[in-house]
């Protein structure tokens, strides 16, 4: 077995390597060169800056693992490796400790103006009474994203007797509250927090998050962290919020775009800037080469590894039963992760008619995989979905039915939350999936592209106000279909449409009267 490493990796992990591979530690190699010489290796192990393109998978001949020291994996085209059979592994938690301690770093570095004194002591200013901070005990600590390094953050200000309240819709109260966690709103944590830390994977949902809304709804003597992704955080409002005083300080180790020269944030005195260095410990950087080293070494022994980020391809005949119903499960899932407002306490998935005749372990992983992976911070895919669940404390039950009244095969998700049941069905038409059921709403449109979800009080003109706004944005509209059950009664409406809905856009719709919530779904 050979095995290329192009990136510094951690002594540790190469002897692993070493002890039952040959192993070439090639560094600096771009694609052009990468893609001469990688049909020689059965196993590539990679950092960040390698980028592993399309053309370098298919010159890999022999490839049967890239192995990605890390978390993020925006730099290997996974949809080529999945194509080609190739499994990607990465190693999302081995450094989820010392992010975790590098954001109490920060927090602590904020509240007692550490960077600023030492700046004012060099200068040869002796300034106590000006520098004086804050203590952290009693104060609140709002934490956004409750994965694996928002957990380990949490348990360490619980130590330093903090109250801590949480936003994450995909983790169970129950298991919120076993960490001395309580659920709530985005809105609330934001008004409340005295302290904000972001522990958020960057994804469509997550994209510009805290923006200028979301910053004017913070209390003037609040904090934010941001150790987790830059682009989740609108730089340019927090620099203004924080020239305008309406909030104390920040601190980020993570930015939209880096290195950050040029941001408006690297002159304010009310910001704590550290160069992405949240996982970059001695421990972090040994663990990551560790981890990356077993998973590789047991993929080429034919193991399945603890975390893999793509799943292999499906055996023809099996694809061809169940392909288009596990997409199917999927959007389902996807559907739902980007309507939700509540916690979630469990799911249940039911089959009815063709699909039910069949192995649906793969569909309820779709599923699952839909629902959390635009909110994980780690990748979930079809091998490990159901861990990730049971990881945030969710029951998942399955049921089937022999026969689908209307349909010839039938998926619904039924998710219990905090604030009562939700559902959604679905089912494969000309080899399309289809959206079927909204609650008690029945509707057919396929499941694919930028959907306008709404739910209002039925009454005149509503349909054409939401019109107006979006003709008067540019944004053309598609298709329309409404649930209603008369008027003065709840209903939801379902528009299709070409064009992206702006948040500003998305805020004016849900100003208008009979309005009760919108959301923008993009399949």
């Amino acid at each position: 077995m050979k095995v290329l490493v192009t990136e510094p990796l951690a002594e540790e992990g190469l002897a692993l390597l070493r002890e039952e591979a040959e192993v070439d530690v090639r560094l600096g190699l771009d694609a052009e060169r990468l893609a001469e010489i990688i049909g020689d290796y059965d196993a590539l192990v990679v950092r960040s800056a390698t980028r592993v393109t399309a053309s370098v998978i298919e010159a890999a001949q022999r490839l049967k693992v890239i192995g990605r020291a890390g978390a993020g994996v925006d730099n290997i085209d996974l949809a080529a490796a999945t194509r080609r059979g190739i499994l990607v592994v990465n190693a999302p938690g081995s450094n989820s400790i010392a992010v975790a301690e590098h954001t109490l770093a920060l927090m602590l570095a904020l509240a007692r103006r550490i960077p600023q004194a030492d700046a004012e002591l060099r200068a040869g200013r002796w300034e106590k009474r000006r520098l004086a901070g804050v203590e952290l005990r009693g104060k609140t600590l709002g934490i956004i994203g409750l994965g694996r390094v928002g957990t380990a953050v949490a348990r360490r200000a619980a130590g330093l007797e903090m109250r801590i309240i949480a936003y994450d819709p995909f983790v169970a109260v129950d298991r919120a509250a076993r960490l001395g966690v309580r659920l709530v709103s985005l809105e609330e944590l934001l008004r409340t927090a005295d302290f904000v830390s972001i522990h958020a994977p960057l994804t469509d949902l997550t994209r510009g998050m805290i923006g200028a809304r979301e910053l004017a709804l913070m209390k003037p003597t609040a904090y934010l962290i941001n150790c987790a992704r830059g682009g989740i955080v609108d730089e340019e409002a927090l620099a203004r919020a924080l020239a305008e005083g309406r909030l104390a300080g920040a601190a980020l180790d993570v930015f939209a775009r880096e290195p950050p020269f040029g941001s408006p944030l690297l002159t304010s005195e009310k910001v704590i800037l550290t160069p992405h260095l949240g996982g970059s410990t001695q421990e972090a950087q040994r663990n990551v080469a560790v981890d990356v080293a077993q998973q590789v070494l047991a993929v080429l022994k034919g193991e399945l590894p603890r975390y893999p980020v793509n799943a292999p391809a499906l055996p023809p005949e099996e694809l061809a039963e169940l392909g288009p119903y596990i997409d199917l499960a999927e959007r389902l899932g996807r559907f739902y992760a980007q309507l939700a407002g509540n916690n979630l306490v469990g799911v249940e998935l039911i089959y009815a008619g063709e699909v039910a005749e069949h192995d649906t372990s793969l569909l309820k992983a779709a599923a699952l995989v839909g629902l959390l992976s635009p909110i994980s911070e780690e990748p979930v895919n079809l091998v490990n979905a159901e861990l990730v669940a049971k990881g945030r404390g969710l029951i998942v039950e399955e049921h089937k039915s022999p026969a689908a009244e209307h349909f010839t095969g039938l998926i619904s998700l039924r998710l219990s939350t905090t604030a009562g049941e939700r559902l959604v069905s679905g089912t494969v038409m000309r080899g399309e999936p289809h959206i079927v059921r909204i609650d008690d709403f029945w509707f057919d449109f396929v499941a694919a592209g930028i959907l306008l979800v709404s739910e209002h009080i039925e009454g005149p003109g509503i349909l054409g106000r939401v019109g107006t706004l979006l003709g008067e944005a540019g944004v053309n509209i598609s298709f329309v279909q409404t649930g209603r059950k008369g008027r003065g009664k709840r209903g939801v409406m379902v528009l299709g449409l070409d064009d992206p809905v702006t948040p500003q856009l998305l805020a004016k719709i849900m100003a208008l009267p009979s309005i009760r919530a919108a959301r923008v779904v993009k399949l």
